[in-house]
């Protein structure tokens, strides 16, 4: 059996569960290697997973990376997995020399850039591809479109997972789920400050129980809690900072009766689904693939981007009508367990080793 290498930029806490997962089924036959700290400056590596810690060396104003501490791995006769971005220079290095020699390399990431693939920048991305044994993306639905796009190409589908299959449910609470949460960076393109304000011009028509929960961290965050103290809304907005404990967050979920993306949706739409929480979704944003799994009015609602009164209607929709959502929680939770589980997504990368043998 070959080895599976995965090399990472780097490894945040939400990925202990899959990474966990492929150690636990693979034992030796699984190495990481990742840097400390992602192109975006917020996102670094938990040294509690166990992983080889290599080299990032950012350069022109962080846009573009090269990796040392893995040249090593360059003519090694295991399944290497790299990321699909363009701007890690020296991926493009392992792409071509592996080519050439025959080895098996795999990229793993997004089929397309965040503009869509008639972005200017698939050009790149697509020489990547091409160059790829296979391929593994984040959605199903990628994986369909890339297969129609490259017929030739192997393409593979490792649904974006944070929960295991057995942490996916709904369970009932002794107290109703009333409150509003935020799971995710207080960054600028995630708006959580449009989300707060918003919330605030809400106040007179939803009931007085409900909060609104920010888990996270980021550059929004003490204009954030400017904003709070400035309006006297400490009781109603509550900062959590960032949690990846999966009881407190559970406990934060359970209290919830939706989850809310003021900006582009990412990976916690999965984990909202996960505990049966259904989503409210700024419609027109450069979402990232794990959208496939948001359904209009079954798991899902959605409002004008950055407007703040229909924003409003759809909180005044949902606290008219609790019920019909707090009833839906398990099934949300089934839906999710079926299609976007830590052990679908490692499946996929244990089914490498098997498909390129011995």
């Amino acid at each position: 059996m070959k080895q599976l290498i995965i090399i990472q930029t780097t490894t945040p806490d939400y990925r202990t569960g899959f990474f966990k997962m492929l150690r636990a089924t693979l034992n030796e036959n699984f190495k990481l290697y990742r840097g400390s700290r992602y192109f975006e400056k917020s996102i670094v590596t938990d040294s509690r997973i166990e992983g080889i810690d290599i080299k990032n060396h950012f350069f022109l104003n962080r846009k573009f990376l090269f990796q040392t501490g893995i040249w090593h791995l360059l003519f090694k006769d295991v399944v290497i997995v790299l990321e699909m971005n363009p701007r890690i220079i020296s991926n493009w290095i392992f792409l071509f020399v592996r080519r050439i020699s025959n080895k098996k390399t795999v990229l793993w990431g997004h089929a397309w850039p965040r503009k869509g693939k008639n972005s200017k920048t698939d050009i790149l991305r697509n020489y990547m591809r091409r160059l790829a044994s296979s391929i593994v993306v984040y959605t199903k639905q990628q994986q369909k479109e890339l297969s129609s796009y490259m017929p030739k190409k192997t393409v593979y589908a490792a649904p974006n997972a944070l929960i295991y299959q057995k942490d996916m449910y709904a369970q009932k609470t002794k107290n109703p789920a009333t409150n509003l949460i935020y799971v995710g960076r207080l960054s600028k393109n995630k708006k959580p400050f449009f989300l707060v304000e918003s919330f605030k011009k809400c106040l007179d028509i939803i009931p007085e129980n409900v909060c609104l929960l920010l888990v996270g961290e980021g550059e929004e965050s003490i204009r954030i809690s400017n904003y709070i103290k400035e309006h006297g809304i400490e009781k109603r907005v509550l900062q959590k900072g960032h949690i990846n404990d999966y009881d407190t967050l559970k406990s934060l979920y359970e209290s919830s009766i939706f989850s809310v993306s003021p900006g582009y949706v990412g990976l916690s739409i999965t984990q909202s689904f996960g505990f049966g929480v259904p989503m409210l979704i700024s419609k027109n944003e450069p979402h990232s693939p794990e959208i496939e799994a948001a359904i209009d009015g079954q798991n899902a609602l959605f409002y004008t981007t950055d407007d703040d009164l229909h924003f409003g209607e759809s909180i005044k929709e949902i606290y008219n009508n609790p019920s019909y959502w707090i009833d839906k929680r398990s099934e949300i939770a089934a839906h999710c367990r079926e299609n976007y589980s830590i052990e679908t997504m490692a499946a996929t990368f244990i089914n490498l080793v098997t498909v390129y043998g011995a």
